[in-house]
C-alpha cells in the first residue's frame, strides 16, 4: 500500500466507512441510559464501562453482515494510528470515572470529549471530514450537558442520540459513494494508477 489514499480507502472498505462502529457505540451509550433510568445512576455508568469492552467485536460482526470484512490489510500504514487512539481513548477512561467520583452527573460529559478525541482521528483513518464535525458536536454536547447540570439519564441518551444520527449520516454518505468509486476504477485505463494510488 503505497499512499495514504490508498490505505483509507482501504479502511473505508473494511469498516464500512466507521458507521458499523459508530451505531455499535450509540447502542452501548443507549443501553446505559436505560440502565440509569430504571436502575441507578452508578449501575449506568457501570453498564457503558462494561458494555464497551463488546463496541469493537459487535461493530465487526455488522461489517460482515453488510459485506465487509472488518479488518483491515496487514501492510496498512494506518493500522498502528487505530491502535494508538484506542489505547489513548482507554487511558483516558479513569480520568472520566475520576470526575463521576467528585459528581456521578460528570462521567457521561467527559465520556463524550474522550470520545470526540478518538473520533477525531478517524478523519485520518477514513478520509473524512465529517468525522471533525462529530467530534466537534461531541464536545459541544458535553459542554452543554455540564452547562445545564444534565442528569445521568440524559447525558448517557444524549451521547446515544449523537452517535446513532453521525452513524446514520455516515453509513449513507459511504453507501452513495460506491457507484462512483466504481465508476472511477472501471473508467480507469489498464496499467492507469486509481484516484490517490500514486
Amino acid at each position: 500500500m503505497d499512499s495514504i489514499s490508498a490505505a483509507q480507502s482501504n479502511m473505508c472498505e473494511a469498516y464500512y466507512g466507521g458507521a458499523p462502529g459508530i451505531v455499535s457505540s450509540g447502542s452501548a451509550w443507549l443501553l446505559a441510559a436505560i440502565v440509569a433510568a430504571l436502575v441507578s445512576e452508578r449501575a449506568g455508568v457501570i453498564a457503558l464501562v462494561m458494555v464497551g469492552m463488546l463496541i469493537f467485536p459487535v461493530s465487526v460482526v455488522l461489517c460482515r453482515l453488510l459485506g465487509r470484512t472488518g479488518k483491515h490489510n496487514r501492510d496498512n500504514p494506518l493500522a498502528p494510528l487505530a491502535m494508538e487512539g484506542t489505547i489513548w481513548m482507554l487511558l483516558s477512561i479513569p480520568i472520566a470515572i475520576a470526575a463521576a467520583m467528585y459528581r456521578i452527573e460528570w462521567f457521561f460529559p467527559a465520556m463524550l470529549l474522550v470520545i470526540a478525541g478518538r473520533y477525531l482521528t478517524f478523519s485520518t483513518l477514513y478520509g473524512m471530514r465529517i468525522f471533525w464535525v462529530f467530534g466537534a458536536t461531541l464536545v459541544t454536547s458535553a459542554l452543554g450537558l455540564i452547562y445545564l447540570q444534565a442528569s445521568v439519564f440524559l447525558g448517557a441518551l444524549t451521547g446515544a442520540l449523537v452517535e446513532y444520527i453521525f452513524g446514520a449520516v455516515i453509513f449513507v454518505t459511504f453507501q452513495t459513494s460506491q457507484p462512483n468509486q466504481a465508476l472511477n476504477s472501471q473508467a480507469a485505463p489498464a496499467g492507469t494508477p486509481r484516484d490517490g494510488a500514486r
